[in-house]
């Protein structure tokens, strides 16, 4: 499992790269693992403001369905699009073909978020 260390962990899965006031957010290889070949991501709207922990859309696998998670709040303020014509880019490289950016309102809740080590060891503790 790849686990980039410049980004933050939610245990849900995702992670954030921040660059200033603006938060990547996308999928870890843990869970384009667990997806399995991803066929469909329902992308957030745009201008939409979202608290922690809500939802900000779907991905579907051929296994499975999976709710995205906002592991920080913010306003959607950009969608990577081309995932709606390839979604399998979430599988092929799941750090670079982020999901939404979100102008972050309060960057302070980057703190509950994980390391790269701390992530690492907790998906070592759902695989056992």
């Amino acid at each position: 499992m790849h686990t980039p260390e410049n980004l933050f962990y939610s245990k849900e899965h995702e992670w954030v790269r921040v660059e200033g006031n603006k938060g990547y957010i996308g999928i870890s290889d843990f869970a384009q693992h667990q997806l399995g070949d991803i066929v469909f991501v329902e992308l957030p709207e745009l201008d939409l403001e979202i608290n922690l922990g809500e939802s900000i859309g779907v991905i579907e696998s051929v296994k499975a369905a999976a709710t995205l998670f906002s592991p920080v709040p913010g306003t959607i303020i950009e969608v990577n699009e081309d995932l709606e014509e390839a979604p399998e880019l979430l599988n092929q490289d799941p750090y670079h073909n982020w999901i939404a950016v979100l102008d972050l309102s309060d960057s302070s809740r980057l703190e509950g978020l994980m390391s790269a080590e701390a992530y690492n060891a907790y998906c070592q503790t759902l695989e056992s």
